[in-house]
């Protein structure tokens, strides 16, 4: 066994990478009394501050995620009492909206938001490529293997039978 993590393991180095930078910022909003809040709740908040209620579906798509981690995310910004859902215009959709306990807690969202991509800035400035725009690439480049209309489909390799 290697003392380092294996170079071609990438899913676990990119977990990894996330759940040191999840942990850092969860670590704020703990030091800031807020130890309920977890770093996935901001996108979806600042979501819905920008654009008002909105179906699951929207904040989906508004937020880049699947629907299910949306109603995943959404469910627990519920149980924390930072949005509520109501009735939409079928049996099927719900409307989320953010609570007065959200609003009241956007002056530490939004300064946690922008010191984190100050930090990111500063990082993006020792790499050869900013890493938003090689988690594009990354994100674009399996999509296209995922569709099939990839020259290079990598991820076809991983779905065969060991």
């Amino acid at each position: 066994m290697t003392p380092s993590p294996d170079r071609e393991a990438v899913g676990t180095l990119m977990r990894h990478v996330l759940e040191l930078l999840d942990g850092d910022v969860a670590a704020v909003y703990r030091d800031a009394g807020l130890p309920e809040y977890r770093p996935r709740f901001s996108p979806p908040i600042r979501a819905l501050v920008a654009a008002g209620p909105m179906t699951i579906r929207d904040l989906a798509t508004a937020v880049g995620v699947t629907h299910s981690a949306a109603s995943q995310t959404v469910a627990q910004l519920t149980r924390a009492g930072l949005a509520e859902l109501s009735p939409g215009t079928d049996a099927r959709q719900r409307i989320v909206t953010l609570t007065g306990r959200a609003r009241e807690l956007l002056p530490v969202i939004e300064a946690e938001w922008a010191a984190t991509a100050a930090a990111m800035r500063e990082l993006d400035a020792e790499l050869p490529m900013p890493s938003q725009a090689c988690c594009g690439r990354w994100r674009r480049r399996c999509a296209t293997a995922r569709s099939g209309s990839g020259s290079r489909p990598v991820y076809r390799t991983l779905r065969r039978p060991l």
